[in-house]
């Protein structure tokens, strides 16, 4: 696990070494291990490094023997042990002992990009490849689902790019307007949906994707796409086998590591599953965490207990303050760009107890994406209106129930000249419908979850695990989220996760011979806090003067008599406006840091 960053000069041009300095520097809580920079005429690939896999000899940037192809990479290939094997059977030799990085260079040299598919990783990915003097390139890689962020910059002269935005900043001659239209989607969606970011000019690398730099310009190809799955029906039994099968193999590959690890526990039938897992793989008691609330509508450590007291685990266990809104500005730091999603906060919190102990922990996320495991799924085909939508209104019509404001109530919020500038910028259209598209064939289950595992999961489901992780230099790995188990899932019908309201139908009965019923079949409860309740109470004051200050962002961009209204409503109790509020503060925290001209 790392952090990467660099540049490509189309000119030929480098930047100084306090450019990189700051790059690198910013990085450091994704990497405190070491750092490495490889340079050459117009290009830089530099790397902050945590040290899981090959403690030693794993230092990079990785360059061949003849010093032509450079390589950096953040994340972990999980496959790597059986492909240096294969590569050693060819005669190929290696430098280090077991570093997954050096495998990467060494499948390059022979392969050129044809090895991407036959990684099972999470990753990254840099390569200056200057074999053709006369036209280097830079390829840049993202793993299959965006496990691994990857940002860039580009203004037709030079790339910037960075594992996170706060990288790619610090080499900018001038700090970037906001995007508007990001603005737009960011309310639409109550995260900023990839490839947008609130920084004009900055946009995600799509997740399975190559962006392949030179001096002519820029090429974009995908390498990996989820929507190439076709349903076929299965029995249970067959289906049990296979998906206990490939959830078994996809644990027990992300358990190597030369480092201490462990697993985030909730009790929850996802993560009860992975621990349960991890148990038949080693020899010691996995190491396992959770923190719990005073408040029992949140609090989940009663099941983390019982699944611990189940698989035997070294359990630890932490009651965290029920106002988490101090951290509220340094988790958005980390971030880069607000959420909506209060769970960030305590996801912070039970990553800070883990990396008291390990560097390393596996986490239940992505399976509510692949096996439908949220409340929104099943209301949402419950309607008897939205279930009988025609065909080309359901993407529409799925965004506007589970999004955040609709689009007649962002056009209220807006100020006139926002809602001028943003009349033709239309957030189902512009992001949703590009991926629905891709999607037909699938049934209507799996076009929901389909667009959840294209814009939710990198957008901010993921950036959950990654961010609030590498804040404390803390790695965490999702074995949902491994490349079999994802197209397993989607060669799934709709009716083995959704039946009759049952959510992760199949799912469940698969693994409550593993788990146990009750755990297995438990009612879901989210990962959050009572953010609403602390609005209308104790923190009353506090999001009032953060919304309603003369200098705050809302008063520039909306109407506030619609943001009063809003307030007012929500500490009345008669309305609740939890999520529109959170989303709102978590704009203005950010701006307040940022500082972003609006233009």
């Amino acid at each position: 696990m790392c952090g990467i960053y660099g540049y490509f000069n189309r000119q030929g041009v480098s930047v100084g070494t306090s450019v990189l300095a700051r790059m690198d520097a910013s990085l450091v809580h994704r990497g405190p291990d070491d750092s490495g920079c490889f340079t050459a005429a117009g290009v830089a690939l530099g790397n902050r490094r945590l040290a899981i896999i090959d403690v030693k000899g794993g230092h990079q940037p990785f360059v061949s023997t003849d010093g032509r192809i450079a390589l950096v990479q953040n994340g972990e290939i999980f496959n790597h042990v059986e492909l240096r094997a294969e590569l050693q059977r060819q005669g190929v030799a290696f430098a280090t002992d077991h570093s997954d990085t050096e495998v990467l260079l060494r499948l390059y040299e022979r392969e050129g990009l044809g090895f991407l598919p036959r990684l099972n990783g999470m990753f990254a990915i840099g390569i200056f490849d200057s074999r053709d003097a006369h036209n280097p390139t830079v390829h840049l890689i993202r793993d299959r689902i965006g496990v691994k962020p990857l940002y860039v910059h580009d203004d037709s002269k030079q790339v910037l790019f960075g594992s996170e935005i706060k990288a790619i900043l610090q080499a900018l001659p001038a700090h970037p307007r906001m995007d508007l239209p990001a603005l737009q989607h960011y309310l639409a969606y109550n995260y900023v949906p990839p490839p947008f970011t609130l920084f004009a000019g900055i946009r995600h690398v799509p997740p399975g994707t190559v962006l392949t730099l030179s001096r002519q310009g820029r090429q974009e190809q995908r390498w990996w796409n989820l929507a190439e799955q076709r349903e076929h029906p299965q029995h249970f039994s067959a289906w049990q086998e296979e998906f206990l099968d490939l959830i078994d193999d996809a644990v027990r590959l992300r358990l190597r590591a030369d480092v201490p690890f462990g697993a985030f526990l909730s009790g929850g039938v996802d993560s009860s599953t992975v621990v349960a897992l991890m148990a038949r793989h080693v020899r010691e008691p996995v190491r396992t965490f959770c923190i719990g609330f005073a408040d029992a509508r949140f609090d989940e450590s009663s099941y983390a207990r019982q699944a611990a007291e189940r698989f035997h685990t070294a359990h630890q266990e932490h009651i965290v303050s029920p106002d988490l809104l101090d951290a509220w500005p340094d988790v958005l730091w980390h971030l880069d760009q607000p959420h909506g999603d209060a769970s960030f906060m305590p996801t912070r919190e039970v990553a800070r107890l883990a990396a008291t102990e390990v560097k390393v922990v596996l986490t239940g996320d992505g399976g509510d994406e692949l096996f439908a495991g949220y409340d929104k799924y099943a209301s949402f085909l419950a309607d008897p209106v939205l279930g009988r939508i025609p065909d080309a209104d359901f993407g529409h019509a799925f965004i506007e129930h589970t999004g955040l404001f609709t689009a007649a109530g962002r056009a209220a919020l807006f100020q006139p000249w926002l809602r001028t500038r943003l009349a033709d910028i239309d957030s189902v259209r512009d992001v949703a419908a590009p991926w629905l598209d891709q999607a037909r064939h699938f049934d209507r289950v799996n076009q929901m979850l389909f667009l959840d595992m294209m814009l939710l999961l990198p957008g901010n489901n993921l950036v959950k695990p990654d961010r609030m992780g590498m804040a404390v230099s803390l790695e965490a790995r999702t074995p949902f989220l491994d490349w079999r188990v994802m197209e397993f899932a989607f060669r799934s019908g709709g009716a083995t996760k959704l039946h009759g309201g049952d959510k992760k139908h199949w799912f469940k009965r698969a693994v409550e011979p593993l788990i146990g019923a009750d755990l297995a079949h438990r009612k879901k409860q989210m990962f959050t806090v009572p953010i609403g309740e602390w609005f209308r109470g104790p923190r009353r004051q506090w999001l009032h003067d953060l919304l309603f200050a003369p200098e705050a962002l809302c008063g520039r961009l909306f109407e506030l008599s619609q943001v009063r209204r809003l307030f007012d409503d929500h500490v009345a109790g008669s309305g609740n406006y939890t999520r529109e509020l959170r989303a709102l503060a978590a704009l203005e925290l950010w701006a307040q840091r940022v500082q972003p001209d609006i233009g």
